[in-house]
């Protein structure tokens, strides 16, 4: 039976380059220094996508020929949560694109046995309820660890909340599309399923292993 979730509510960032560093990504042959560096750059593409609406305002700058109205950012500010610990390897392309977010930390991990997450540390900037929130991680599988970093981020007073992921289970985007209405998600891929060990086929293996050279 396929596995149902609002489309509407998923961004799929899907440009060709995208696609090919995805491929790269997904080779078992790819050592970590390569991973690492293309997890990074498809944040800088997710990010693009992510930030596509974040509001501007008018502003006056003198050019070396004339005076120009131009646009720059305004209202909200921006915080990226990575999920440990292999969201850490998406934070610095984001930085790239919004040098000056904040960023908080959740950490969480996964029985091995259950597959069920736990929160084991959690550290926000003191204004998270204020600040446009993109909380990410390479990897959407059952979306247990997702939802549990929304609660904490909700609980927290953040309003303006929003996924970011490299590849997605449909398992994992039903569960966390599921439990907070007002979530969206961006992802590079939606793959066929999960396995027995609720890992996503084909999938990339664990990413916090391939970033961190732990395998």
């Amino acid at each position: 039976m396929a596995i149902s979730y609002d489309a509407s509510r998923v961004t799929l960032v899907d440009h060709p380059l995208v696609q090919h560093k995805l491929s790269i990504l997904r080779d078992v042959h790819t050592g970590t220094q390569q991973f690492r560096h293309l997890v990074r750059e498809l944040a800088i593409f997710e990010g693009y996508e992510a930030m596509r609406d974040l509001p501007l305002e008018s502003c006056e700058v003198q050019t070396p020929v004339a005076p120009a109205t131009c646009k720059r950012l305004a209202g909200r500010k921006l915080a990226v949560v990575p999920i440990l610990r292999a969201g850490l390897g998406m934070v610095d392309g984001l930085l790239e694109l919004a040098p000056a977010a904040r960023v908080g930390h959740i950490g969480m991990e996964r029985d091995g046995v259950t597959h069920e997450p736990r929160e084991y540390y959690c550290k926000m900037p003191r204004d998270i309820d204020q600040r446009t929130v993109l909380i990410v991680d390479p990897m959407l599988a059952t979306g247990g660890s997702a939802v549990m970093a929304v609660d904490a981020l909700r609980a927290r007073g953040v309003t303006n909340l929003k996924m970011l992921c490299l590849v997605a289970a449909p398992e994992g985007l039903s569960a966390l599309l599921g439990h907070d209405p007002d979530l969206h998600v961006y992802a590079c891929a939606i793959d066929d399923r999960l396995n027995e060990k609720a890992y996503i086929v084909p999938g990339l293996g664990d990413a916090g292993d391939r970033i961190f050279g732990t395998l």
